[in-house]
């Protein structure tokens, strides 16, 4: 599938950002299997870094209309099923879908900025949570609604939301389902900033202009550390940033960001 036929996602790569919108503002952005499939096809592709994508240094997840996105659409036939009906397998979909989504966007080889207006609920705060930083509008809000229909947060927020708020917030957050508003997310630490609506985009641009300057693969590496820290002791955490650093101790970028230091110029750091 060409990035130019998609039909539920619009991209564009702006120079050195890639942005990846979800275009479906009717449903609220609910995720279908044609999406997935579409996501994979982009994230696939960026994390190929063929062609004109090689110049991408970092991903820009927003959306259309106004939510961002509402979570799986309970009529798309991969969930969907009548009164007296077995419902297909949920776990059957997280696995083909779900699952293998958030690993594609921890793995890529950029940093990942979610830009939120509007709902994030269910499966979709849990798309933007799985990026690496998020700004939202100050009428955006969170909800981890899964318990109202007998389900529990998945596509990683049960793993992200007690990480990032402890375990209290998380659980009150997911058994309630209420609405975290934007401000208090970001008080929270749930999210990285809040902006005023009008301001939003003029925002993650802002922060877009200093990502791309700097060191694309270090930063990567920043993120795999902080993730693998959860699973790790102290003394395995301590060994696995000694094998990071030896790795980037030899970079370009790490010679660039040393020489640009000790002659007091700014740095030009080409992401390796």
């Amino acid at each position: 599938m060409a990035l130019d036929a998609l039909k539920t996602l619009r991209f564009a790569l702006d120079g050195a950002v890639a942005r990846l919108t979800l275009c479906r503002p009717d449903k609220l952005n609910a995720f279908t299997g044609q999406m997935h499939a579409e996501l994979r096809e982009v994230l696939d592709a960026l994390q190929r870094g063929q062609g004109p994508l090689a110049s991408a240094r970092v991903l820009v997840l927003g959306a259309e209309g106004k939510g961002f996105c509402a979570g799986q659409d309970l009529a798309d036939p991969a969930v969907a099923f009548k009164p007296g009906e077995p419902p297909p397998s949920l776990g059957a979909v997280v696995e083909r879908d779900y699952g293998p989504l958030v690993v594609r966007l921890t793995e890529l080889r950029m940093p990942t900025v979610a830009m939120v207006q509007g709902i994030a609920a269910g499966a979709g705060a849990s798309l933007a949570l799985a990026c690496d930083m998020v700004l939202a509008g100050e009428s955006a809000a969170f909800m981890l609604p899964f318990a109202k229909i007998g389900l529990i947060p998945d596509t990683g927020a049960s793993w992200a939301v007690p990480q990032r708020l402890g375990l209290a917030r998380a659980m009150g957050l997911a058994l309630t389902g209420h609405k975290l508003q934007a401000a208090k997310a970001a008080q929270w630490g749930l999210i990285w900033e809040c902006h005023p609506d009008d301001q939003l985009a003029s925002a993650v641009d802002a922060l877009c202009a200093q990502l791309v300057q700097l060191p694309t693969h270090a930063m990567v590496r920043t993120r795999q550390a902080m993730l693998a820290a959860q699973a790790h002791s102290l003394g395995e955490h301590l060994a696995y940033e000694a094998l990071l650093m030896h790795e980037l101790g030899r970079s370009a970028d790490y010679v660039e960001g040393v020489t640009a230091f000790l002659e007091k110029r700014a740095p030009r750091f080409h992401g390796g």
